[in-house]
């Protein structure tokens, strides 16, 4: 009688599981977030924007409120000289707005960035929040440094009891003496830095749809410039929509946030203009995350 051999029970040893030597950490929005930060601190056309933008707003502020405070006319509110320097510095954020997306796929780069993280959605975020934080952090300062320049040296003028009477010029006058307050003083700031901000961020948005350096540039400068230029043009037959576009377009929206709108009264904040930008960035922005995911790079 012969007893049976004992059967193995894999036919094949079992494979050893591979294990990396490195750390594999699972990535998240913040690996992202960092990897956009490196991008727009490390290259040139971020020092160059953002240092134009800064030479503008402040050069300009100072040319501008040197001639005012020799003048000693008191009808000119104190916080609104930075509007001047204001208007074309908000063009350099705007360039910088398309570039952070529109050069990488100039260059192709975005091809390594979407191998890197396949999450295209995660991408777009990334750079819409770091953007964002850069370019809202420096206006806001810029303006802050303009508004300062400004209440130093433009307040505290006398005004004479025939002169009080300013409604509707956005003037300020406490105890006989010019000054700002305190909502000029948010609006010139964290008011004017988020609207300036969010046409840099609809640049952005206007660079994933076009994915053109030049076309984006050109688009936003016709949305910011075109309205109010037609505006300015159209029969009075047209009264209503001339003044819903002057009162809309990007320069009147500025000078509402220095309360000294081109229409109305210093009444006008700001507020309104910044609601329906945050609006149309936000649709911009749906519309670039779509086409992101569903285009080929």
């Amino acid at each position: 009688m012969t007893t049976a051999a004992p059967q193995p029970t894999h036919p094949f040893p079992p494979v050893p599981q591979f294990a990396s030597q490195i750390p594999v950490e699972q990535t998240r929005l913040s690996h992202a977030l960092r990897s956009e930060w490196t991008k727009i601190r490390s290259v040139r056309s971020t020092m160059w924007t953002l240092g134009v933008m800064l030479l503008l707003v402040i050069g300009i502020n100072l040319l501008v409120v040197w001639p005012v405070a020799d003048s000693h006319d008191p009808s000119v509110p104190v916080l609104a000289p930075g509007l001047f320097g204001l208007m074309l510095g908000q063009l350099a954020v705007i360039t910088l707005g398309a570039l952070v997306i529109t050069s990488e796929f100039g260059t192709g780069m975005i091809r390594t960035t979407l191998t890197s993280c396949p999450q295209r959605s995660r991408v777009l975020a990334a750079k819409a929040i770091v953007f964002f934080g850069v370019s809202f952090v420096t206006t806001t300062v810029a303006c802050a440094v303009t508004a300062l320049i400004n209440y130093a040296v433009l307040s505290g003028r006398s005004v004479t009891p025939d002169e009080t009477d300013y409604a509707g010029t956005g003037v300020v006058v406490r105890g006989g003496l010019t000054s700002a307050g305190g909502s000029q003083w948010l609006g010139a700031t964290v008011g004017v830095g988020l609207y300036v901000a969010l046409l840099g961020l609809l640049a952005l948005a206007v660079g994933t749809l076009l994915r053109h350096s030049a076309g984006a540039i050109t688009t936003m400068l016709g949305v910011v410039l075109l309205p109010l230029l037609v505006a300015l043009f159209l029969p009075g037959s047209l009264q209503s929509t001339r003044d819903n576009m002057i009162k809309f377009s990007a320069p009147n929206s500025l000078a509402s946030l220095y309360r000294i709108p081109m229409i109305g009264s210093d009444s006008q904040n700001g507020l309104l203009q910044l609601v329906v930008l945050a609006c149309v960035t936000a649709a911009a922005l749906t519309a670039a995350f779509v086409t992101l995911n569903a285009r080929d790079v």
